[in-house]
């Protein structure tokens, strides 16, 4: 069984350390604090992790990453110059939605939706007498008594979420290329670089409270910042980017510091960085206890329910 990458290397190579003679980065657990260093093939990789047996071809992830990650650093060089091809907008598209789509993370934070809809399904078939009430055993109760009371919880396979998140990466891919980015260049990379993790995808608040922003960092003096937008939708399909825009952005150093915030404490455990500055490890610590949460308001209906699903940064309890 393989030991797949849900981060490329490709990505985790731009963080190399020149104070570890370029072969190596620095990591940093989120929870513990432990500083170490690390090459990209010992990160980020999970054994038979690209494997899903809920797809006819279980391996098709690994089809898509060889359109993807080839074109990666052309893709770096064309974003600097503020003028990428389609190319490159698909090469970083297609990073974006791989690493949201089929990292721990990522299956993390999907089984959230799925769990709360098979719980409001069970809901609406118990309110009309579909589901018997439990054993003895368990009182008698029924269904929603048990679910409400903790007694009993929905279990979703975390390959289920993964497998959605594969099946409609093409139309993920079209969408983000369909939509106005900022490519955000890091003048004071050398004093304060970008960070990256075991989820790049950091999230944003956009003008839209219905939608958040995608932040992927990419290089230690580059990110991007996709703004999606509803109309993108009718766009999924079309891999011309008709509807592509993009602006280039020079944070200031207050910019920067926002940026690498929302990068470690969106990261699910384990952030990256090329240099090891005094002021890096306090910087991590202090924004190491949280991580992306998921958040599902259920809303009762006549007809049953209606679920809405977003995503926020939340703190987390660490011992």
């Amino acid at each position: 069984m393989p030991l797949d990458h849900f981060v490329s290397q490709v990505h985790l190579r731009q963080f190399y350390s020149p104070a570890l003679d370029g072969k190596q980065m620095y990591g940093f657990r989120k929870r513990d604090g432990h500083v170490f260093p690390c090459q990209s093939k010992d990160v980020c990789r999970v054994r038979d992790g690209s494997t899903n047996e809920y797809l006819l071809h279980d391996r098709a992830i690994e089809e898509f990453l060889k359109t993807v990650e080839p074109n990666y650093n052309s893709a770096l060089t064309e974003l600097r110059t503020g003028r990428p091809s389609l190319d490159a907008i698909y090469a970083i598209a297609g990073f974006a939605a791989y690493v949201t789509s089929c990292s721990p993370g990522a299956m993390r934070l999907h089984s959230d939706p799925l769990r709360n809809s098979v719980e409001a399904t069970g809901k609406i078939l118990d309110s009309q007498g579909g589901i018997p009430r439990a054993p003895d055993a368990l009182g008698g109760k029924t269904f929603t008594e048990l679910i409400e009371n903790g007694e009993i919880e929905v279990a979703i396979d975390g390959k289920y979420p993964q497998a959605l998140g594969v099946s409609g990466i093409m139309s993920r891919v079209g969408i983000w290329g369909n939509c106005n980015w900022d490519i955000i260049v890091n003048n004071d990379a050398q004093n304060s670089p970008f960070f990256t993790t075991d989820f790049p995808g950091a999230i944003e608040r956009s003008d839209d409270p219905r939608i958040l922003n995608r932040l992927v960092p990419l290089a230690p003096d580059l990110a991007v910042r996709i703004r999606p937008n509803f109309a993108a939708k009718d766009l999924e399909e079309d891999l011309s980017f008709p509807a592509f825009g993009c602006r280039m952005v020079r944070p200031k150093p207050r910019d920067i510091r926002a940026i690498n915030r929302s990068i470690v404490q969106c990261a699910e455990e384990l952030v990256f960085f090329r240099d090891h500055e005094k002021w890096v490890e306090p910087f991590l610590n202090k924004n190491r206890t949280y991580r992306i949460g998921p958040g599902t308001t259920q809303l009762q209906t006549d007809q049953g329910f209606v679920l809405v699903s977003t995503m926020r940064i939340q703190a987390t309890i660490r011992n």
